[in-house]
């Protein structure tokens, strides 16, 4: 289903490099495909021509950027097919999963075409006294210029979509290094980018270590560095990045709140949804559940029931609901972090058991807030439970976190849920469904350490343009 090799983009055209990653198969692990490498020289290389492209790109009238996007859209559509089966290969996702991730591609790049030729700014009165008198002002937002994007493995084509679609809706040329695990998907939308009529210098896409990639971090022609990954990198990225701005988008530890007047088998089912799907490798993925003293025990049984119907295997398999881990070292690691927290006390309500790269869906009790699985992002499809009596000491545990990225909340009571969104330190709080819940269209980013801006078409626009102000004094023309 994949070719035997691909190549790099750079500069808008395809080329080789005369060295290769190999490509594995996440569930079987063998090799599948190879991609050409690039390395620091290239990545150097790139950033040069996309500085070069710069003019050419940001005088681009909207409708051809727009007719670029949907020339994207039009051709992921035509090879929805191909693109779902590289995602469940190269990075085990289920197929109904990548089906669904395709999907959600297209939806992303069509809402950048509409976004492409409606960047608009404002009119600004200035006669707020008499010395202003006469005059006014326009604020209309250009392109920063630059963008350097480094991906994630866990959505390798829509994630990277949330940064390119925007790019070349803004005029902005980028520079991309895809994740090395999943670098197929980026290529793929490469591909479709090369039939375009982008300038020369417009993007490249090249995969590499992160050490080769470093020049889009340092490198001061970059003038906007988007990340999507590991707290621990990105903080790292943005002290190194002097004066270019900085996009993250990082982890976190999502906590759900379910209240005592919740729908109980609704609330199951999207708990079961947001914990496991993509087998918890999801940063909003359901990790701490936090449910009202008096649901507690019929929750509980309705998530075990469900969990235990889910079923580990072949991410091509049609009935495959849970594929492997994206490395038996991550999978390992998920049960090291289940064995410390049980050894501390806690208790494995269903699942906790690892079969190479896979591993059974696990919910666990009474963990120690300070264990692993609770307290840092676990990316397994593992999550805790916990009783409250109140909701607000509940917003508190929820709280009781580094990360900040979305959390859900299963309520009826109005006041409930207003007090949540007030109080919860999170990006963003969805009422009557679970943390996990997105649309590509709204603002999607955390606070603490998961991150710095907002993702979601028009907001990442935000990102990639600067305000700029005319002022125009009419008086002097009486």
């Amino acid at each position: 289903m994949l070719h035997d090799r691909y190549r790099c983009f750079l500069a808008g055209r395809p080329v080789e490099t005369g060295t290769e990653l190999f490509v594995s198969n996440k569930y079987t692990g063998a090799p599948v495909t190879r991609v050409a490498r690039a390395d620091r020289a290239l990545v150097t290389e790139a950033i040069g021509q996309a500085a070069a492209a710069r003019e050419a790109v940001r005088r681009l009238p909207s409708h051809r950027r727009q007719a670029v996007l949907t020339h994207l859209v039009q051709r992921i559509t035509e090879r929805q097919t191909e693109f779902a089966a590289a995602l469940a290969i190269e990075a085990g996702k289920p197929i109904r999963d990548a089906r669904g991730e395709v999907t959600r591609l297209i939806d992303t790049l069509r809402l950048a075409a509409e976004e492409a030729v409606r960047i608009t700014g404002e009119w600004l009165p200035l006669d707020i006294s008499p010395r202003a008198t006469g005059y006014q002002a326009l604020v209309r937002r250009f392109p920063v210029g630059v963008c350097g994007f480094i991906t994630p493995f866990n959505f390798p084509m829509n994630l990277v979509a949330h940064k390119v679609g925007p790019a070349i809706a803004a005029g902005c040329p980028w520079v991309l290094k895809p994740a090395s695990a999943t670098p197929v998907g980026a290529l793929l939308l490469g591909e479709i980018l090369a039939e375009t009529d982008l300038p020369p210098g417009a993007f490249s896409i090249l995969p590499c270590s992160a050490a080769d990639a470093d020049p889009l971090v340092t490198d001061e022609r970059v003038a906007l560095l988007s990340f999507t990954g590991s707290p621990a990198v990105g903080w790292d990225l943005k002290t190194r990045a002097g004066r270019k701005r900085v996009a993250l988008e990082l982890g976190g530890n999502a906590a759900c709140l379910v209240d005592a007047d919740a729908d109980l088998d609704f609330a199951a089912d999207r708990l079961t949804f947001g914990a496991f799907y993509q087998s918890g490798q999801s940063c909003i993925s359901v990790q701490r559940v936090f449910a009202h003293r008096s649901i507690y025990e019929p929750l509980r049984t309705r998530l075990i029931e469900r969990a235990s119907r889910l079923r580990l295997g072949d991410p091509l398999d049609e009935a495959t609901d849970l594929g492997p881990l994206i490395s038996e070292d991550e999978a390992v690691r998920v049960e090291r972090w289940v064995a410390e927290a049980v050894a501390a006390g806690a208790r494995v309500l269903c699942g906790g058991r690892r079969h190479g790269t896979l591993y059974e869906a696990t919910w666990l009790e009474n963990v120690d807030p300070r264990q692993k699985v609770s307290g840092v992002e676990v990316f397994g499809p593992v999550a805790t439970l916990t009783p409250f009596d109140d909701f607000a000491a509940a917003v508190r545990a929820a709280n009781d976190s580094a990360f900040g990225l979305q959390c859900g909340v299963f309520t009826r009571d109005l006041r409930h849920a207003f007090y949540a969104y007030e109080e919860l330190e999170v990006g963003g709080v969805i009422v009557g469904d679970v943390p996990s819940f997105r649309v590509d269209s709204m603002p999607y980013g955390g606070v603490k350490q998961s991150g710095l801006g907002r993702e979601g078409v028009r907001y990442a626009i935000e990102e990639m343009t600067e305000r700029k102000l005319l002022v125009l004094n009419r008086a002097a023309e009486l």
